[in-house]
């Protein structure tokens, strides 16, 4: 088992990264390790400190 801890997002990217669905801003949610698009209501994950931006991939909010 590896117990290396998974890469840290690095906040800056919140900068350059935009909603793929309403090109929004998004939140970090450093809890669940997720990018929220309020205006979407989508989460997309980030995976060893890489957002992953699909669209297929994001979680609906609650």
């Amino acid at each position: 088992m590896n117990d290396t801890p998974a890469p840290e997002f690095d906040r800056r990217m919140l900068e350059a990264l935009i909603c793929p669905q309403t090109q929004t801003t998004l939140a970090y949610d450093a809890a669940r390790q997720e990018l929220v698009s309020k205006a979407a209501g989508l989460a997309f994950p980030i995976r060893n400190g890489i957002p992953v931006m699909l669209i297929d991939e994001a979680r609906v909010l609650d």
